[in-house]
């Protein structure tokens, strides 16, 4: 062979090894990096150790137990070997490995070693729990130990058990592999004796350790009954308590038994003695350990199976609700009312102006297209609905979302715009939920750049630049070249925007309303001009912008990211993201920084490997910044007895679509056990990370404090301005609601006969069986005393469509029932209609379809919003929005809300707006409205007060009438027939501005 080619091989896999070295080292030196700039290096480097201590302790135990087993049967190797074919034949083999032995040695300890270390490496998270538990305060029913042995202690102790069964299986397969080698062992031997004394003694010392394991596993699986699926419920049944734990102590003493006479070979040196001893484990094994049970389980369990295995169900129920926060929740059985009189109707006429009409997966669109300014910004395709006070400081639901940078215009999509120019989002876009124009546009109470709006008048002035976000590059470098900021003249550009001062000084007729009369509050008039804003926009960029230039520039400097100091840093996030410009590119100065892991949630889930994040980050307003709010749950899988669940599925419906990323404590899906434990925020503008303790009574948050101390700091360190803006956490809702479809039974009799399980409803208002989402929304929970901010669900039962309950939690963190669970549970003797029934009654409703059917058969595109169910006047109303939008319109047209549907008992109805639907559907004798129609003259009166009331400049229509007054007594004198036209005319004016 040529010598190039020989050495051709050598040099590509040391490039291969350099290359490897090379990015694992900047990955390495970057993170530490990141975590060192956010003030998290604690979190770093205690994973890190606790890493190194794993690797080198699983590494150097199999090294050791693995190394001696194959230098002991070495040194046993037989001096004499009998010259048998077989042995002839392994001579070959031997005169081959002999002259290389301790280079295959090394290599194969090494292997097995680094192995073992990797892989034990990652069990991290074990061994800090099993180091740092904390009580949980509870013991389990069966074995009367606390919880935390279950979820802290027992799965390490399996992951120990499981290393040492590793090793002492490969030191056994390693021995005979010598020891055949080298003649110990033998297949073929004319004498009978088919292993060396040495060989057997080696042999039996293994055997004796793997069956002392063996009865470890079998003590340590008596614990485990308490995760059995055996029985009818999750947890140890009837035959697991009453066979399996009785069976698994046999198999412990035969193991133990089997274990000294393996070790007893040592002595009598005796091959029958392993043999039988090997016997008599797999026939234990099989009578006691498989047989006994079944036949408990078959022959008596079965047949009476409700009586027997009612006591495990109660605990299966008992720890069920108990693990997953629903052991206190409130259950009211609701006599549904199903027919309203107008009188009753009008009494709640003040509950009205809560309901939200506007759908957030609706209402997107209206966002991006009002709003987007840019074709580089987006909005998410599901906004949040959170709270924030109106003028008279009172709490409304709004929709609310920050306009991120998705990236470059297309055709300028290059490297140095994706990472050094288009750098950042700008501004908070927030709606009313409650309001619509009278256009079927939401009302923005937050809108524009630079951003103004009611929100911004209680709020204050506030730091805008979206920096971190779910949207964008994964990194980008600032304080290099100037960042596109915003555009200077968003008033020429932008589409006007329906506003709360709009809403407030519109008197629109009863057919033109879109609002609730009750829902436009007054409100002081927003500084609303053009020129104003312009003004605003060219003095915030004045100084960065060319001259006749249309946008502002803007130089990040805030303290975010990590500063790329010197030349060795750069060349580090070269090899990170496989990017010469960043080493190429002179605007990158020491000055510089570059900002990455920009996705709150990546933040969260790095700062706090421990948590598992809410999929539904959402941004608030907060002391002059904007902050995402996350919520992150500590969970285990560990719980006795309580039923496990999948989290991802548990958690997808109609939103996430089945798109939820588990991250966190477990390496896989399924938890039994979980609390919102940490309310985290993340800076928009500088990626400050923050971890609130909110649930500071759960034991396993205290042991991850224990393991990270420092990391997670009190609630009590959260501001009143921020509290308001926390919220019960969807996931842990849907989760509940999960376990709530089974678990609101408490009797096991009846839970045996799972007659009354519940269902999620599917979501009728969307195509595909996917689970219909919680909706947030203000209701008025009966026997509460004033609305409340909640998140609420509806159950059907199982293979039936009716309602069989509806639950709501109080998300205002600022009440004494936050995080309620309250279930309104209707009796199942009278049918109210459930989600899908509504729906279809609407579709199926005659004044429905005559208002529908034009809109369907034109070009139109008919969108139905969010179906809510909430209490109204002693039953459940449903409301659904019903959206129109123009067709062939492409990407410029939107949704807009033009009709209103509701429904209440088997009623339904339709109308231009909430106040009309109901109004239709409780129209009282003689055809009246229940519900007072809004007063135009009364609105009028309050208008002209504020525009024309004290020293205030006359209206526009009073100056008009008196310059016509004037010209008409001038034209008196001059014409009188030219004099009765006018008197004609002016008479018309005045009877139009009467009316």
């Amino acid at each position: 062979m040529p010598r190039r080619s020989r050495l051709l091989a050598p040099v590509a896999a040391t490039v291969v090894v350099i290359i490897a070295v090379l990015m694992f080292a900047a990955n390495f030196w970057t993170d530490y990096k990141w975590f060192n700039s956010i003030g998290y290096t604690s979190v770093f480097l205690t994973e890190l150790w606790t890493r190194v201590l794993l690797f080198a302790v699983a590494a150097l135990v199999m090294a050791i137990i693995v190394g001696a087993s194959i230098f002991f049967a070495y040194r046993a190797r037989p001096r004499n070997r009998p010259m048998s074919l077989e042995q002839q034949g392994l001579d070959r083999y031997r005169q081959s490995i002999d002259p290389h032995r301790k280079l295959f040695f090394w290599i194969a300890v090494g292997a097995l070693a680094l192995l073992a270390g990797a892989a034990a490496s990652g069990d991290w998270r074990s061994y800090l729990q099993f180091v740092n538990g904390v009580d949980f305060g509870v013991n389990d029913p069966e074995f009367g130990m606390d919880i935390a042995f279950f979820a802290f202690t027992y799965p390490f102790l399996r992951i120990l058990l499981g290393y040492l069964y590793a090793a002492v299986i490969l030191a056994f397969i390693a021995a005979v592999i010598v020891h055949y080698l080298y003649g110990g062992v033998r297949l073929q031997n004319d004498s009978g004796q088919r292993a060396t004394p040495a060989a057997r003694v080696h042999l039996s010392v293994l055997l004796g350790l793997f069956v002392l394991l063996r009865a470890g596993s079998y003590w340590l699986d008596r614990y485990g009954l308490v995760f059995s699926d055996r029985g009818y419920t999750f947890g140890a049944s009837y035959t697991d308590v009453n066979a399996v734990k009785t069976a698994l102590t046999i198999l412990t003493v035969i193991s133990v038994i089997c274990a000294v006479l393996f070790f007893a070979n040592i002595v009598f040196k005796n091959t029958m003695i392993p043999v039988a001893s090997l016997g008599l484990l797999v026939l234990s094994g099989v009578v006691v350990g498989v047989a006994y049970p079944e036949i408990v389980q078959r022959f008596q369990v079965s047949p009476n199976e409700q009586r027997l295995e009612s006591p495990y169900i109660e605990r299966n129920i008992e720890s069920t609700r108990e693990a997953y926060g629903i052991a206190d929740a409130e259950v009211e059985t609701y006599d549904a009312t199903t027919e309203l009189t107008p009188q009753e109707l009008a009494a709640e006429a003040d509950t009205i102006p809560s309901v939200r009409l506007a759908d957030p997966a609706v209402v997107s669109q209206t966002f991006q297209q009002m709003q987007q300014v840019r074709g580089f910004y987006q909005f998410p395709d599901v906004l949040e609905v959170d709270r924030y006070p109106d003028s008279d400081g009172n709490l409304i639901d709004t929709i609310v979302a920050v306009r991120e940078l998705d990236g470059p215009p297309a055709d300028q999509n290059n490297w140095l715009n994706r990472h050094l120019i288009y750098t950042h989002g700008f501004g908070m876009v927030a709606a009313a939920g409650n309001l619509i124009d009278d256009e079927g546009r939401p009302v923005f109470t937050e809108y524009n750049i630079p951003p103004r709006g009611e929100l911004s008048d209680v709020v204050g002035e506030y730091e805008p630049r979206i920096y971190y976000g779910r949207e964008g590059a994964d990194y980008v470098i600032v304080q290099a070249e100037e960042e596109y900021d915003h555009p200077l003249d968003p008033a020429a550009e932008e589409p006007d925007v329906p506003t709360l001062e709009d809403a407030v000084e519109a008197s629109p007729s009863p057919d033109e309303a879109r609002a609730p009369s009750d829902g436009a509050e007054e409100s002081p008039a927003a500084e609303d001009t053009e020129g104003a804003e312009g003004a605003e926009a060219t003095e915030e960029g004045d100084e960065d912008t060319p001259a006749g230039g249309s946008q502002a520039y803007n130089r990040y400097d805030g303290d975010g990211g990590v500063p790329l100091n010197n030349f060795f840093d750069r060349i580090l996030y070269a090899i990170k993201y496989q990017e010469t410009s960043i080493l190429l590119n002179s605007a990158i100065t020491s000055d510089s920084r570059i900002l990455y892991e920009r996705d709150p949630l990546d933040r969260v889930e790095k700062v706090a490997p421990f948590l598992t994040v809410d999929s539904r980050p959402y941004p608030a307003v907060v002391e002059g910044k904007v902050v995402w709010i996350v919520d992150a749950y500590t969970t285990s899988d560990g719980y006795p007895y309580a039923k496990r669940i999948d989290f991802t599925q548990a958690v997808s419906d109609t939103f996430t679509d089945g798109s939820v990323q588990q991250v966190g404590a477990l390496p896989g899906n399924e938890v039994n056990y979980i609390r919102n434990s940490v309310k985290a925020t993340v800076d928009a503008y500088d990626g400050t990370v923050t971890l609130y303790g909110w649930d500071d009574e759960d034991p396993v948050l205290k042991t991850w404090e224990g393991a990270f101390p420092g990391t997670v700091v009190s609630k009590d360190e959260m501001s009143d301005e921020l509290v308001q803006h926390l919220r019960y956490p969807d996931d842990l809702f849907k989760v509940q609601r999960e376990i709530m479809r089974e678990y609101h039974v408490t009797d096991a009799s009846s839970y045996y006969g799972g007659q009354d399980f519940w269902e999620v409803p599917n979501d009728p208002t969307r195509e595909g069986e996917t689970s219909e989402p919680p909706y947030r929304q203000t209701i008025n929970y009966p026997g509460s005393d004033e609305p409340s901010f909640s998140l609420t669900t509806t159950f059907v039962p199982n293979n039936r469509e009716n309602l069989a309950a509806f639950m709501a939690v109080d998300s205002n963190p600022e009440s004494d029932d936050y995080g309620r669970l309250k279930l309104l549970e209707l009796p199942r003797s009278t049918v109210i209609f459930g989600p899908g029934q509504v729906q279809n009654a609407f579709d199926s409703d005659a004044d429905v379809r005559e208002v529908l059917l034009p809109l369907e058969q034109s070009n139109a595109e008919v969108t139905r919003g969010n179906l809510l169910t909430l209490p109204f006047a002693g039953g459940l109303l449903y409301v659904e929005p019903l959206y129109v939008q123009a067709g062939g319109g492409g990407a410029a047209s939107f949704p807009l809300l033009q009709q209103v549907m509701v429904g209440f008992g088997e009623e339904v109805a339709i109308g231009s707006n909430l106040q009309d639907a109901l109004n239709n559907l409780f129209e009282g004798e003689g055809g009246e409205s229940p519900l007072p129609e809004p007063d135009a003259e009364e609105g009028s009166e309050e208008e002209t007060s504020e525009a024309g009331s004290g020293d205030s400049e006359p209206s526009d229509l009073t100056e008009a009438l008196n310059e016509a007054v004037e010209a008409w007594e001038e034209a008196q004198e001059a014409n009188e027939e030219a004099n009765e036209r006018l008197r004609e005319a002016l008479e018309a004016v005045e009877e139009a501005a009467g009316n």
